[in-house]
């Protein structure tokens, strides 16, 4: 039940165009982007710092479990409610907050939640820098405040997973205040809105840096994947290595900024398309890349050919649109569809998934999408590679791909191959969730894995037992291949039971010294490791942020239980609370 009093107070702090409470028009804040949805009673789109500080405020003071979401865009359906709370729920979405500063000619950046990946692409182009991430490893609109909460990883080899250890939070405590926390390394005030307003406004110079030792991106990776014997992954969620505070949080604090590096820009690039039928060929070519090559490759993005195919189908609108209207317009396009959907979801008459198959209509009268070559390849090859390296190393490269595999396994792509065969690679992470929106006859379900393999693995290629393999009508395989870290997604026929499926592909995973997820954060989909789930409990002592996350208890802990504690805040200053404020 909505409590019109507490809701009278959102609209207070934002207006009432910005406080959502019916169902339809809470749908697309309700829904995950694959798979998951929840109840919710309002869903709140603050405008700045100080009015989601405000937001804040209110829901801990009417004992509100909070779900902050960016751009909704989590593979693991951890970004929105999920299932039924014990408190009633607000969803805050924070893609209004979407200022960026840029900092030392653009060296480093501080994005407030909103930020987008593709707004920083174009703020940070005039510099010759670029974001932690690019289109092709990132989803359409991301955030990169969920890419740090989430702890994702992406396509490029040389920079593992979006990692920070300087931030600004807002934190429940144990005895029920609610504190901001500034480590972010920057002297910005003593009190919370005093703090967060100088944000908002951009008062930010050099005057305002403090000296720290913290650092703002994961700069020891490269060292780490090029570690082919380790009998270890290279990189997942759960790794101790890359949690501190807003980094792999989860949800489980409200992170107003983040200060993060940003990386030179590549000009130039030479990117081929490999194929071959031979596993060990591609395994002996990973090993290769990653101990000869200085520096690593860009990128290495593995398809099967399965994957091609149904990328090919079912992605092909994705594609099209990136191609002809560029990063820009999607954002606004994938907004109105989620609009839409929750209308038409809600109308008896109409089928399910309606603006899916529509669009899945629209694209068997467009023209085939994909390049020649690229055809000619999934004709002869069941597995595929799109390597992209500097400018600088196609004589190497070129050398290393004449040995293995075999010279008629590459080309060199043009301009336009390159372009489409990765914003194919692009399209293949939604092809899946595709295929079962317009096929709800055939498929029970998708299920969706996102796994990273020992380093030293050399059988990466999956072969199911036949009690899993006959509850599977299609296996999709992609993923980014030097870091060894794939994506797995399922069809499971209907009648199958999806869970029992899952369970079992876990269990031959864990065989396999596998761990999961490795880059989406567990979300609803993956039980959280017992470290992880001390990490947040040690954020959330009172379980107020996104409950339930990584299979936890969604119920509300008392102040009287002390929280586990694995270590004290680090700060480049003194910690002490100042009116809520901690600097």
């Amino acid at each position: 039940m909505t409590d019109h009093h507490f809701i009278k107070q959102l609209t207070s702090i934002v207006g009432g165009k910005f406080v959502h409470t019916s169902a339809s028009a809470t749908a697309r804040f309700r829904k995950g982007w694959r798979s998951g949805e929840g109840e919710a009673e309002a869903a709140v789109e603050p405008g700045n710092l100080v009015e989601l500080w405000r937001i804040l405020q209110a829901c801990v003071e009417h004992d509100r479990v909070i779900i902050m979401q960016a751009a909704n865009t989590g593979l693991t359906e951890g970004s929105a409610p999920n299932g039924e709370y014990d408190r009633p729920v607000v969803v805050i979405s924070t893609l209004r907050l979407n200022k960026i500063h840029l900092l030392d000619e653009g060296r480093q950046i501080v994005s407030h939640p909103g930020g987008t990946l593709f707004k920083l692409e174009k703020l940070l182009e005039p510099y010759g820098r670029q974001p932690h991430s690019v289109i092709g490893s990132s989803c359409i609109g991301a955030s990169i405040m969920g890419g740090v909460c989430n702890n994702s990883g992406g396509a490029l080899v040389r920079r593992g997973p979006v990692y920070t250890e300087l931030s600004v939070y807002a934190q429940k405590r144990n005895d029920g205040s609610l504190v901001l926390v500034n480590h972010l390394g920057m002297d910005l005030g003593n009190e919370p809105e005093e703090i967060l307003g100088r944000l908002d406004r951009g008062e930010i110079s050099d005057a305002d840096f403090q000296p720290t030792d913290k650092r703002a991106s994961d700069d020891s990776y490269a060292d780490r994947v090029r570690d082919v014997d380790a009998n270890t992954p290279a990189r997942f969620n759960a790794d101790p290595r890359t949690l501190h505070e807003a980094s792999g949080c989860a949800g489980k604090l409200a992170v107003f900024a983040v200060r993060l590096d940003t990386f030179p820009l590549e000009t130039g690039e030479k990117v081929y398309y490999v194929g071959t039928n031979s596993t060990a060929d591609l395994s002996a070519l990973r090993r290769r890349l990653l101990t000869e090559m200085d520096p690593l490759p860009i990128s290495a993005e593995y398809l099967h050919r399965d994957i091609f195919d149904i990328a090919r189908v079912y992605g092909k609108d994705t594609l099209l649109l990136i191609h002809w209207l560029g990063t820009d317009a999607l954002p606004a396009i994938f907004k109105l569809k989620g609009q839409m959907d929750g209308v038409f979801d809600r109308i008896p008459i109409l089928p399910k998934n309606l603006i899916d198959r529509t669009m899945q209509l629209v694209t068997r009268v467009v023209p085939e999408a994909l390049p020649k070559r690229m055809l000619q390849y999934r004709e002869r090859f069941e597995h595929h590679l799109i390597l992209k390296v500097s400018a600088g190393q196609s004589a190497q490269t070129e050398a290393i791909l004449n040995d293995v595999p075999g010279k008629d396994g590459w080309f060199l792509c043009d301009a336009a191959e390159a372009k489409k065969a990765l914003l194919h690679r692009f399209a293949a992470a939604g092809a899946a969730a595709r295929y079962g929106a317009v096929h709800p006859g055939k498929v029970e379900d998708i299920l969706a894995l996102d796994i990273a393999l020992r380093r030293n693995d050399e059988e990466w290629f999956e072969e199911l037992p036949e009690e899993i393999e006959r509850d599977i009508l299609i296996k999709l395989y992609y993923g980014h291949f030097l870091c060894h870290v794939f994506h797995q997604d399922y069809a499971i026929r209907k009648g199958a039971d999806p869970k029992a499926v899952k369970n079992k592909m876990l269990e031959l995973l864990d065989r396999r010294g596998a761990e999961y997820p490795a880059e989406h954060n567990v979300g609803h989909l993956y039980a959280a490791k017992p470290q992880l789930a001390a990490f947040y409990e040690e954020l959330d002592p009172t379980n107020s942020f996104n409950p339930g996350i990584g299979k936890t208890s969604k119920q509300q802990r008392r102040p009287e239980a002390p929280p586990v504690v694995l270590a004290e805040n680090d700060s480049s200053t003194d910690s002490q609370t100042r009116g809520g404020a901690v600097t």
